[in-house]
């Protein structure tokens, strides 16, 4: 281990890394290595530095198979590079281009995809406390143009983030040039990776052709200017993270694979005043939009955004359409209209849904005990109901008069737990004629497409019970009741 004096450079990053506040005494940190300048500057600077933040260093290196001598030459310069500094390297080596004509994957993509889960990986299995990564300024300045030339809103200028779960970036404040300097200073050798001259990939034009001209042409400061762009967006991100979070929290509801919110709370998610103009929810659409695509990510499962014109449909969806309209977006994400809500779904079908379509309408016998409890679980629904046989007389000194439960002694076997099927129709309690399933459905807004598996309880071929509803008015618990029935559900 080097023992010459802190260098400027050294100072700086021990400042920044202090600064940041992500490495605490006792860490062990990853050091991803791929080979190149800047991911060896990063090794050579921590390894200096260690001993003054307290944390302890492994290299990490993942072989994208990509280049076939170059990266096996770039797998054993890591594993030379840890062993001069007696440092553990932790190798992994995957078939990118396979797995992502597999899964089709952009190539970049799956790179990055697969890399990341390696590091997840390393410290998930307690390898290390967190992996830091070699991105620069100039990293920061090319990810800012791309997203930009891509197509980007205010989320894409954010850039590359300082920290995100275990990986952190400790040189996103400096140049790819002074690291080179470092380098050479110590005679320490790196290796290049020619994909970097492919200027057949954008990144790559970007890198060699593009900033070079804005440099030259433009604005010599154009990398620090669009690192500081990036850095202020993100804080701008940071802000409306907490935002949407918050309305979140407050105007949606979670349920089974579900996520629904009321259109008037979407269009206007904030009590805000007109401010002068004629549509109080149009000073509010950044936020709406925000709103719409967390729910879709919701839904998803995953870090990817629905497009600005996607989003538009779902705004259009809420404003103009009827109730039972629904719309599909990429990856499986359903949005349907439903009275004055919006429900979020995923079209990609559970265990328990595929087990449904496989069989189709699920039915139960349930036999009702003299006393206790008859439990039966509909792996269709995910659900176990639980017939609660109690005796009324003492139940309803304790529960308010006409309390929901139905008469023991006037149900009649066989009893069956079902899904809904059009045309069944009951006479509530209360009410004076029968009534279909159909029209509670509407009058209690249970969304169309909950309605197919929706549970009913028969008693001798009659429906005398559906989840949510007033019982059957011939088979209700009442004065003269001796034995009640209480029908309860729970989560399998």
């Amino acid at each position: 281990m080097r023992t010459s004096p802190v260098t400027t450079l050294e100072q700086r990053v021990l400042k920044s890394i202090r600064d940041a506040g992500v490495l605490k005494p006792g860490d062990r940190v990853g050091v991803a290595v791929s080979g190149g300048a800047d991911s060896v500057a990063l090794l050579r600077l921590l390894e200096t530095l260690r001993e003054r933040l307290g944390i302890t260093l492994a290299v990490v290196h993942f072989d994208h198979a990509l280049r076939g001598a170059e990266s096996d030459g770039d797998a054993r310069f890591a594993v030379e590079l840890a062993r001069a500094h007696g440092l553990e390297c932790i190798l992994e080596r995957a078939e990118v281009a396979a797995i992502a004509a597999k899964r089709k994957w952009n190539l970049e993509d799956a790179a990055r995809r697969l890399r990341y889960a390696f590091f997840d990986r390393v410290v998930g299995e307690g390898r290390a406390t967190h992996v830091a990564v070699a991105h620069t300024i100039d990293d920061q300045a090319e990810t800012v143009l791309a997203h930009l030339l891509r197509g980007t809103g205010p989320a894409g200028l954010a850039g590359i983030y300082p920290v995100a779960g275990c990986v952190f970036r400790p040189l996103l404040e400096f140049r790819r040039q002074e690291l080179r300097k470092y380098l050479r200073n110590l005679g320490q050798a790196w290796r290049e990776d020619t994909t970097n001259l492919d200027v057949s990939r954008m990144r790559a034009r970007i890198r060699a052709q593009l900033v070079p001209l804005l440099e030259r042409d433009f604005a010599p400061l154009v990398a620090p200017r669009l690192a500081r762009l990036a850095r202020i967006s993100r804080e701008e991100e940071s802000f409306w993270a907490a935002l949407v979070e918050d309305r979140i929290r407050a105007l949606v509801k979670a349920g089974e694979g579900t996520r629904t919110i009321r259109i008037r709370d979407l269009l206007a998610p904030l009590d805000l005043p007109p401010y002068g103009v004629s549509d109080t929810t149009a000073p509010q659409r950044a936020l709406t939009e925000r709103i719409i695509r967390r729910l879709y990510r919701d839904m998803r499962g995953e870090a990817a955004a629905p497009t600005a014109e996607r989003v538009e449909q779902v705004i259009r969806l809420a404003r103009e359409s009827a109730s039972g309209k629904a719309i599909s977006l990429p990856g499986g994400v359903r949005v349907e209209k439903s009275f004055d809500a919006l429900i979020f779904s995923s079209t990609r079908p559970t265990a328990a849904q595929e087990t449904a379509s496989k069989q189709g309408a699920y039915q139960y016998a349930v036999k009702l005990p003299g006393s206790g409890v008859a439990s039966i679980s509909v792996p269709e629904l995910q659900r176990r109901f639980s017939l609660k046989v109690i005796d009324w007389s003492s139940r309803e000194r304790d529960t308010k008069r006409g309390a929901v439960a139905l008469d023991a002694e006037l149900l009649q076997q066989p009893l069956v737990l079902r899904n809904w099927r059009p045309g069944d129709a009951y006479r509530p309690k209360g009410r004076q004629r029968t009534w279909k399933l159909k029209r509670l459905f509407l009058a209690g807004r249970i969304p169309s497409r909950e309605r197919a598996s929706w549970p009913v309880l028969e008693s001798a071929g009659r429906v005398v019970w559906a989840r949510g509803m007033p019982p059957a008015d011939e088979c209700c618990a009442g004065e003269r009741t001796r034995r009640g029935v209480v029908i309860e559900e729970e989560r399998l």
